[in-house]
Formats: structure tokens, sequence, C-alpha cells
């Protein structure tokens, strides 16, 4: 069993970009690392480089078709249309670009690879985890493999069950609750904003039984998140009584992100990661959407620090803050950011009112 929290990332992700204009053109991994490390919450001791998934690990979920025209795309930088058209691969914007394999596939190494860490106990961040989009032989939403359902399959494989699946990101979950739809050792749980793409995950929809679907309105706060946690995922895990949970901590749904109309501070992920890592002796957190360089590297170190139960700093230490002034966006957001993105860590709270529809999606899934 693991003593402390481990944390499995990879330098890939430091220079890879999915293209100049796109919403991943962002860094976000590296400074994840980078930030953790000026705040002295990284040594050595506590960091996993990820492997790279073979084709034949991927094989395991994904099509082996597909995974050849993904090796294919990125030796070529090309692919003949029609396998464009066949695997969402260069359209759609999933472009082709110079990592378009081994980027995805270190995310799936990564996440195989913590199921392995935890496989006796204990708790894994990985930050570069996360695509839950994925399908077995399609690219889906930035998403070229699923590493969540990888993971998921590998602790299945050592022999891990039941398992839950909690996704925080503002889009539903989707490929991972197809993966293991009408599938008993494995329920996914998803709060997600109502009506975003992909447009799935209504709160009538319980994949065979093996789902809950929580869709939440716009200007969804940390209240109504704690709410949920509280009324409707701990209790539903407690029914479950999970061998491992797996959370996807996808930060899209901060109001500072551009990709979605929550409003959620960064405290309110860190309560939710906080509230639910103890729900089982296997825990794995995983990243996922975020595409506002200075929120996702605040919001993922600050779940790196709720994991280790570390003290928040009221204001960044100068290694720190230097680290966050260097970062780019061309967002128009990023034209002239607040102050606070600097200096601190920790969003104000946005606490509010808990709204009737979100008291009903609560009443809907436990029903």
């Amino acid at each position: 069993m693991l003593s402390r929290p481990l944390l499995v990332a990879h330098e890939i992700y430091r220079l890879s970009r999915y293209g100049r204009t796109h919403p991943l053109s962002i860094p976000r991994v590296s400074t994840v690392l980078d930030l953790c490390r000026a705040l002295g919450w990284l040594p050595d001791d506590q960091y996993v480089e990820s492997p790279r998934a073979t084709a034949e690990q991927l094989a395991r979920f994904h099509d082996p078709a597909y995974v050849a025209a993904l090796m294919a795309a990125e030796r070529d930088q090309d692919l003949p249309e029609a396998d464009r058209q066949r695997f969402n691969i260069g359209v759609n914007n999933n472009p082709i670009y110079p990592e378009v394999f081994r980027r995805p596939a270190t995310a799936c190494g990564g996440s195989m690879r913590a199921a392995d860490l935890v496989r006796d106990g204990g708790i894994v961040h990985h930050p570069p985890g996360g695509t839950h989009h994925g399908r077995r032989a399609q690219a889906s939403g930035f998403c070229y493999l699923n590493d969540p359902v990888l993971g998921l399959l590998r602790l299945l494989d050592l022999g891990v069950a039941p398992i839950l699946y909690v996704d925080l990101d503002a889009h539903h979950g989707d490929g991972v609750q197809d993966a293991f739809h009408d599938d008993e050792r494995v329920f996914t749980v998803s709060i997600h904003e109502h009506d975003r793409w992909p447009r799935t995950g209504a709160v009538d929809d319980r994949a065979g039984g093996a789902a809950r679907n929580l869709p939440v309105p716009r200007g969804f706060n940390d209240s109504e998140l704690d709410y949920l946690i509280e009324t409707a995922v701990i209790p539903l895990a407690e029914r479950l009584q999970p061998a491992a949970l797996m959370i996807q901590c996808g930060c899209d749904g901060l109001a500072d992100d551009p990709q979605s109309r929550l409003m959620l501070s960064n405290r309110g992920y860190w309560r939710a990661v906080s509230l639910l890592k103890g729900l089982a002796p296997r825990v794995i957190v995983l990243g996922g959407g975020g595409y506002n360089p200075w929120s996702v590297a605040r919001c993922w170190s600050g779940v790196w620090a709720t994991l280790n139960g570390l003290p928040i700093p009221e204001r960044l230490p100068a290694a720190a803050e230097s680290m966050l002034r260097g970062l780019w966006w061309t967002h128009r957001r990023g034209r002239n950011p607040p102050e606070e993105w600097f200096t601190t860590l920790a969003d104000t709270p946005n606490t509010g009112d808990v709204r009737e529809e979100v008291r009903d999606v609560a009443r809907r899934v436990l029903a």
C-alpha cells in the first residue's frame, strides 16, 4: 500500500500542442508540475514518470485498426480522407499534430500505471489523464484515446471491483459511460452542464443501471456542487461500497474557463475531491478539460495539495508567482489577466443558493 500520494506525469506535454488556435494549444500539465515544484510540494520520491502504452495495451479497449491509423497519422502527419472520416482524425477539432499518437498513448500508459500503483491501496494523481470522450474506434471531443477506460480495465484485470467513477468535467463523460454500459463492476457518475456538447447524460440515462447522470444548470456554484456531492454522490457510493474510486477532475467548470457557463471556484473542486477521496481504499484522480492555463495550473496544483493534506498559502511565493507570470494565452481573457491569477492559488469562493432544479436532480438520481 502506498504510504503517501504519488503524481504521474511526463515531459511530453511541455511542448506538445494541438495547434496554434486550438483550445488545447495552452500549456497545462507542465504548469502543474512547475507550480507544485515551486511550492515545494513535489519531491522526487512522489513523482512517477508515465510510460507510453503500446499498441497491444491500447487494444484492450481500442480497435487495432484505429490505433494503427493514429500511429500512421503521427508518422505521416496526414491520413487519407476515407480514414479521416472513418476514424474522426484530422476533422471535427481533432487535429493531426506532431505527437498525435505519442501524447494520448502516454496518457493511457499513465492511467494504467496509476492502476498498478494503487493495486494494494493508496492515492495517485494523474493530471494528464481524463480523456473521457475517446471512442473505441474514433477520436471525439479532443480525445483520441480513452485513458480512464483503460485505467479502469486495468483495475478490473487486477481483480479490483466494484469501481466508482465520478466525472466532474463540465462535459458529460460519455465515452466512459458507454464503455461500461450494463457492466455492474463499474458504476459511473457524471456531474456536467445541461445541454452542453456532447448533449448526452440526461438525468434519466442510467446506462442499463450502471450509471447516474447529474446535468446541472448554467451558473452552477460551489454550494450546489457541495450539495450534490453530499446528498447524491456519497449516498450512491455508500450503496456501492467501491473497492476503488476514479475521479475525473476536468476543471472547465471553473468560472474563469471559456468552455462552459458554470461558475465554480477551484475551492469547490478541492472540497469535492476532499469529500470523495475517503470513499474507497484505492483512489486515482485524473485531469480532464480545462482551457485557461492559469486556472488549470492553480486548480490541479490545489488538487494535489488536497490529496496530500497540504495548506494553501494566502499568497504565492516569488518562484510560483514568477512561473505563473510567464504563462501565455491567446484568448481575449488572456490579454489582461487579473492580478490574482499570478499571486494566489485559491479563488474567491462562489457560494450561493442551491436552486430547486439542482435539488431535483439529486432526488431523481437516488430514486
